[in-house]
This record gives C-alpha cells, structure tokens and sequence, in this order.
C-alpha cells in the first residue's frame, strides 16, 4: 500500500529555486485551498506552469482554510489536496502553509514569478502579500479565469440539488420557510451582533447566521462570533480606516457568495462597502444608523445632534447604497436628548432602541416585499 504523501518543505523549494537561478531559468509560484479541483484550476496551473521553468503551488493547510472560508471547509484535507495537486503534470513540488497569507513563503522563497487568477488585479491582491512579492522583485502575473468554472459554482451546484453530488460533500440542511441566512458585518463591541443572537435564539426573528465578517482580528465582535460557535472571519481591510482596500472588498464578497446569504447586516462595521458586494447585493445589504437619517449622516452622528441642540435622536435602519446612508429608510427609533447628554449617554440609549429594531426588521424582510437570494434578488 502506497505511503502518504509528503509536501515539500520551504528548505527544498527555496534549494529548487536557487538551482533554477543558477541556470538562468526561473521558478512560478501560486497559492491558494484548491478545494475542491476542477478543470477551471488545471488549465490556470497550466498557464501559470509556461510563465517559467519549474512551479511550487503553495496550498492552504486545513486550520488556514477554516480560518479563510468558515468552519464547514475544507472539503478535503490538506495532505490529500496536496497529493492531488502534486499529481497534476504542471506542478513540480507542493508546500502546505498554516498561516492566512502566504506571506512568510514569499519572504522565504522569493520566486520569480507569482501567477494569479483574473478575479484579481495587481492591485487587489492582499496588500501583505503583494508588498512581499515587490520586495522580493518578483514579476506577478494575472491570468484569465476559465469562464463557467470555479469553485463557488460548483458548490452552489451541489447546494441546488445536482443529482451527481456525491452525498459526502456537505450540503446546507434545509432551513425552514421564511427563514433568512444573514452575514454580520462588524468592527466594534458586537452588541447588535448579540441581538441578533438572542432574537434567534428567543424565537423573535426567523434567522441564522451563516457568516460573521469583521475587520477587527481582536474586536469583541469577533470573540462574541466564536464564543457562540460562528463563522468568526477576519478580513485585513487595509490602511485605511475608513475604506476597505480592493483586495478586502473583493474577499468580502466571496465569503458571502460562499454563505449563499439572503441579507448583508451591518452592525457597528466602519468601513465603506463598495463594487463588487454593492452591486452584487443591491437591495440586500442594511445598516444600522445612531440618527434620524437623512439628519446626521455619517461618523459622529451622536454627538452633531448634542452640538445642533436637537430635543429627539435616535436610530435608522436602512438600506445600504454607494451613497453613505442615503439609502431606503426601513424603520426609525426615538430616543430624548437630556441636557447633559454626552455622545457617550446618548449612545447608550440609541443603542437600546437599535437592539430591538435591527432584529425586528429582519424578522419582517420578506413581509415587506424586500429582496432574497434567487427571489429578486442578483
């Protein structure tokens, strides 16, 4: 009976590729889950093979999947998708890497070449990683994706009911009418996350979770996601701390393509969400606002209505759109404003009325003729 394969260390890619240098050749280098293999990934790995002389495929170990894509992946594990990649005619050594990014590999190996697929560009490539690769001096390259082919669509196959999946591969039990499949999106305390729980929980709003996404690694909207046995994702939204990097906006939305989720909720996320999660969920992303929109858009709305002297606050549920909170109003809460009120008091009490009515619209989504997935919606 034939051995278990054995990956190939970062000692002996970084030997491959120096010998290769030696001979004035040059060495490929891509990464990625490869899940679930398909035609789209060999015909890629083909590609990316003629870029150079000799390519390393650096896969994500099982703990660094379920770190990028949930608990429920990955569908096969490591030390088989590595023995499955190392087969294929255009891949010459495999290495597993435990960590999210294939950072400290690039920093190690330093290949000449680095291929991506074309749902990337240069510039939406993790920015950890693409700063590695230009210290480095390597030639990245973005190739064509394989139309109809990839891994999403294969599993949003399975999930449709294909007669040919096998009934090994995990299939989302079927959820009861009406019940919607939420992402949470938050940076904060995650108390509207913990709403949204207990009104699960307490039979008040027919929901579950499928996903919660935070661009805060040690946010309490995170540990509130774990404790509780969510998906608890991080996803580094760059620089900037207002604005999501093209890389994050572009892994945003294939961790909620992947959840197949009927509403994006935004509860207390800080940053701007824009193409492709916009578009891609028009009509199906809402957010929870401490005003009276259209008064007091933006940051700092508790604090501008103590400054402009107004008597009543409160929150707004709305739609989300490319304008920042301009969007559908869904429903509104008051709250007094007290002389002496700080943003911080007034907060607190804003914060009370957004805890019952977050949940109580999403409880009513489809009553109110608002979009789902596959029902109106893109």
């Amino acid at each position: 009976m034939p051995a278990d394969y054995t990956p190939a260390t970062i000692a002996s890619v970084r030997r491959l590729r120096d010998s290769l240098e030696e001979q004035g050749k040059k060495l490929v280098f891509t990464n990625g889950c490869f899940d679930l293999l398909h035609a789209g990934h060999v015909r890629y790995l083909e590609q990316a093979r003629a870029l150079g002389d000799a390519m390393v495929v650096a896969l994500n170990s099982d703990h660094s999947v379920r770190q990028l894509k949930g608990p429920e992946r990955p569908l096969n594990p490591e030390n088989d998708r590595a023995e499955v990649m190392a087969a294929l005619r255009a891949v010459d050594a495999v290495v597993v890497f435990d960590d999210e990014r294939a950072t400290t590999l690039i920093e190690a190996i330093r290949p000449h070449v680095y291929a991506k697929g074309g749902d990337y560009t240069v510039e939406s490539l993790n920015r950890e990683e693409r700063t590695a690769l230009e210290a480095a001096g390597t030639q990245i390259s973005i190739l064509p994706l394989v139309p109809g082919r990839s891994t999403t669509r294969t599993i949003n196959k399975m999930h449709g009911g294909v007669s040919a999946a096998p009934s090994s591969l995990p299939v989302a039990a079927p959820l009861e009418a009406g019940t919607l499949r939420l992402a949470v999106l938050g940076s904060g305390a995650g108390s509207n996350l913990r709403a949204i729980i207990a009104a699960i929980a307490a039979g008040t709003l027919r929901a579950e979770i499928a996903v919660t996404i935070t661009d805060q690694p040690t946010s309490s909207f995170r540990e509130i996601a774990r404790t509780t046995g969510l998906p608890a994702l991080y996803v580094d939204g760059g620089e900037n701390p207002r604005r999501l990097s093209d890389a994050a906006q572009k892994e945003i939305f294939e961790h909620l393509e992947r959840a197949r989720v009927d509403v994006v909720v935004l509860a207390g996320f800080m940053r701007i969400l824009k193409e492709p999660v916009i578009s891609a969920y028009a009509g199906r992303i809402v957010n929870v606002h401490p005003s009276l929109l259209p008064k007091f858009k933006g940051a700092n709305a508790t604090q501008l209505a103590i400054d402009e002297g107004e008597l009543e606050s409160g929150c707004t549920v709305h739609l989300v759109t490319a304008e920042i909170d301009a969007g559908r109003i869904l429903a509104q809460a008051k709250v007094p404003v007290n002389i002496g009120d700080t943003a911080e008091t007034l907060h607190a009490r804003i914060k009370v009325e957004e805890h019952k009515l977050l949940p109580q619209v999403l409880n009513e989504w489809r009553e109110r003729g608002l979009p789902v997935r596959g029902a109106g919606a893109p």
